[in-house]
């Protein structure tokens, strides 16, 4: 008797191939040296520059932890840092040339992906998945959305 794969293990998998199709379309455009937790940084800081601890705190991740991330990514140029105006001890992080064209290479890919989906699927079928993927993302029963995937929903 063949049983179908629970539900869980597809929409893991249907992300990993989603991911894995995006870090080789920014393989194309340049960005082969992209770790795992770049685009959450990139869209915590699309909107305006943070500290390593708001950005800790929006990343749900340790100071040191941020730290460690903002320092290998400003090594390979995705992140600036300038002194913050109003406290002398903290510095702004922001992100450089290289970093906004890895993330609208990136946004690109999406917008690119989804409309590849509507002419596979048709445009129901990709408006259902995305209003059934929107609920099960939704507010856990405390109302709040997971920390660790706050930054994405900027």
């Amino acid at each position: 008797m063949t049983t179908s794969p629970d539900l869980g293990i597809l929409i893991a998998l249907g992300y990993q191939g989603f991911v894995r199709r995006l870090h080789e379309d920014l393989a194309t455009r340049g960005y082969d040296d992209l770790a795992r937790s770049d685009g959450y940084v990139f869209r915590a800081l699309a909107e305006q520059p943070l500290t390593t601890s708001a950005l800790a705190a929006r990343l749900g991740v340790t100071k040191q932890g941020a730290g460690q991330i903002v320092e290998d990514m400003t090594r390979r140029g995705y992140l600036t840092s300038r002194p913050h105006a109003s406290d002398a001890r903290a510095r702004l992080l922001d992100l450089s040339e290289r970093g906004r064209g890895a993330l609208a290479s990136a946004r690109s890919f999406h917008r690119r992906y989804e409309r590849s989906l509507a002419r596979e699927h048709g445009t129901e079928a990709v408006a259902g998945l995305r209003a059934l993927l929107t609920e099960m993302a939704g507010p856990g029963a405390d109302g709040e959305v997971d920390p660790r995937l706050r930054a994405m929903y900027l």
